[in-house]
């Protein structure tokens, strides 16, 4: 039997720069990401996303906007495994899942 340890701020840090990767991607991509941050984190979030993704296209948008949005990005999931522990292990399969997505 093998013991798995999940670290929260590990799982927000990684969940983040996956979101944002894909936030940055492709239109597929990102509508998939959309859907499934919607299904694990509730439509607020999801719409968070989408104005996550229009900061990032904005060709105004300062370089330092990557790392903003990451680190609101954090916070938010963060927040959301404090008050629901069990979103960890649906978040690293979605994280890993997006990470083959963008190759």
């Amino acid at each position: 039997m093998s013991l798995t340890v999940t670290h929260p701020p590990r799982v927000a840090w990684d969940t983040a720069l996956a979101l944002v990767e894909a936030a940055r991607a492709d239109d597929a991509t990102a509508s998939w990401c959309r859907d499934w941050v919607a299904d694990l984190l509730g439509v607020t979030q999801a719409s968070a996303f989408l104005a996550t993704r229009r900061r990032l296209t904005d060709a105004a948008a300062a370089a330092s906007e990557v790392q903003v949005q990451e680190g609101l990005w954090r916070v938010r999931i963060q927040d959301a495994l404090a008050a629901r522990p069990d979103l960890a292990e649906p978040l690293l399969d979605r994280v890993a899942e997006t990470r083959a997505r963008l190759g």
